[in-house]
C-alpha cells in the first residue's frame, strides 16, 4: 500500500492538505496584518473589509447596480446598503438614478474614490514588499497561484450570502 503523503499530483495526500491549510492560515494572517498597520499617508481613507471589497469591485466596474455589486462581493443587499452609505459619506462613491427609466440606481466611484484606492494599494505594496525583504523571486508564481485560488473560491461561493455556508446534516 502506498503512503498518500508521497503521492504526486496537484491535490494528492495529507501533506498537500496540511500545506493548503497553511496557505489559508497565512492568507488570513497577512490580510489582518495589512489591515492592522493602517496607512502612513494622512490622505488615505481607511476602509472596513466590506468597504474594501466594494471599492475593489468598483475599480474594475466603475458604475454598477447594487444587485451586481452584492452578487460580486458576496454581501447581502441590506449589508451592502449600509456599506454604500459609509462609502458615500467618505466621498468615495455616489449613487445615481438610472437616466433611462428613473427607477434603478447605479453606484459610481468618485475621483476621490479612485485616487484613494490607488493610494492604499501603493501602501499595501510597500508594506508587503518590505515584509518580504523586497525579494520578488517567487512573486509571479505566487500571484498566479493566489489569482487561481481567488477565482476558484469565488466560483464555488454559495448562491447568496443569505443562504450562508453549506452545513452538514
Amino acid at each position: 500500500m502506498e503512503d498518500q503523503a508521497h503521492q504526486t499530483g496537484p491535490t494528492a495526500g495529507p501533506d498537500h492538505e496540511r500545506r493548503w491549510a497553511e496557505l489559508a492560515d497565512l492568507a488570513l494572517i497577512i490580510s489582518r496584518e495589512i489591515q492592522f498597520r493602517g496607512y502612513t499617508d494622512e490622505q488615505a481613507v481607511p476602509l472596513s473589509p466590506s468597504e474594501g471589497m466594494v471599492m475593489r469591485y468598483l475599480q474594475h466596474e466603475p458604475a454598477a447596480p447594487p444587485s451586481r455589486i452584492a452578487a460580486a462581493t458576496g454581501l447581502q443587499r441590506t449589508n451592502l446598503s449600509t456599506v454604500l452609505g459609509g462609502l458615500e459619506r467618505k466621498g468615495l462613491v455616489e449613487r445615481r438614478t438610472n437616466p433611462g427609466d428613473g427607477r434603478g440606481i447605479t453606484v459610481h466611484t468618485t475621483e476621490h474614490g479612485r485616487a484613494n484606492y490607488a493610494l492604499v494599494r501603493q501602501e499595501w505594496a510597500a508594506a508587503v514588499s518590505a515584509a518580504a525583504g523586497h525579494d520578488a523571486t517567487h512573486l509571479d508564481a505566487t500571484l498566479t497561484l493566489l489569482t487561481a485560488v481567488e477565482a476558484g473560491l469565488t466560483s464555488l461561493r454559495p448562491g447568496t450570502r443569505a443562504e450562508g455556508p453549506a452545513t452538514e446534516a
